[in-house]
């Protein structure tokens, strides 16, 4: 396997280089100095689909984010774009972890981020040739955001070792009804600059200081979480939905994802009614 990759950081806020790992020096790290990123080319399925993961690796200190990185991270960009014999991706989260620093709270890694991916080829059989760009934050004291250009060809065979990508795959969160979620109702109603939801989950406790991370199929769309809390054994969360616009909009409640975080634990519930 061949693979390809060069890193770009760019650096936000230098009068921030405050970091112990930063005293007594003026510049920067270097980018291979916080970061470490390479793909395990996992193994082909008996029905043509290709399951790989892309590793993140991160000194002491450092975190990168997920999808939805919360108030102040860097959520991640991927792009396959010039990839050849690819015809769609699909990425496996695993379950994140909820920072708090400075009143702000943030999801996302610490130390290492396996993200398995299902590969689906245009001719099975045939390897497929991943060629595209990659932008995440990753933060200590100071937040960098790099860019990452992959390029590596994945054998239509087994050529590596699963077990990290099937660990990582192990870390999912939750399904629904693995959860025992009963009902998720969402009440929506405008607001001057877009939407605010009030979502009620009817299902178990997760865990303590439960969070919930409320998305949409539009991730322009700005999601603020204005407070959480357990009322007569439902999980109510409300948010505030600000499109590009800062306007009101039509919502589907079908195409909203909540996730449920507390204890290490994730639930993943797709869509909810209204009440």
């Amino acid at each position: 396997m061949n693979l390809r990759l060069a890193l770009r950081a760019a650096f936000l806020g230098l009068a921030v280089f405050s970091a112990p790992a930063l005293a007594g020096s003026n510049n920067p790290p270097a980018p291979e100095d916080v970061v470490k990123i390479d793909v395990l080319p996992g193994w082909r399925g008996p029905d043509g689909q290709h399951v790989a993961a892309l590793r993140i690796q991160l000194a002491d200190g450092w975190k990168t984010y997920w999808r939805a990185p919360g108030q102040a991270g860097i959520p991640p960009s991927l792009n396959w774009r010039g990839s050849d014999n690819l015809a769609g991706v699909t990425f496996h989260w695993p379950v994140p972890e909820v920072f708090y620093s400075s009143g702000m709270r943030t999801i996302g890694y610490s130390h290492e981020l396996v993200l398995p991916m299902t590969l689906t080829p245009k001719t099975h059989g045939d390897p497929i040739s991943l060629e595209g760009e990659l932008a995440l934050g990753v933060c200590q004291e100071v937040c960098m955001p790099m860019d990452a250009t992959i390029s590596v060809v994945l054998p239509s065979r087994d050529v590596g070792p699963k077990g990290p990508i099937k660990r990582a795959l192990r870390q999912r969160p939750d399904t629904a009804s693995e959860a025992g979620l009963r009902r998720a109702v969402c009440d929506v109603e405008p607001i001057s600059d877009g939407l605010r939801v009030i979502v009620k989950i009817d299902m178990p406790r997760v865990g303590g200081d439960e969070v919930v991370v409320v998305e949409t199929a539009d991730p322009s769309v700005w999601v603020s979480e204005v407070s959480t809390s357990r009322v007569a054994g439902a999980l109510t969360t409300i948010a505030e939905l600000v499109p590009s616009s800062g306007k009101p909009f039509l919502l589907n409640r079908s195409d909203l994802r909540m996730t449920v975080l507390a204890d290490g634990r994730g639930v993943d519930i797709r869509g909810c009614t209204g009440s």
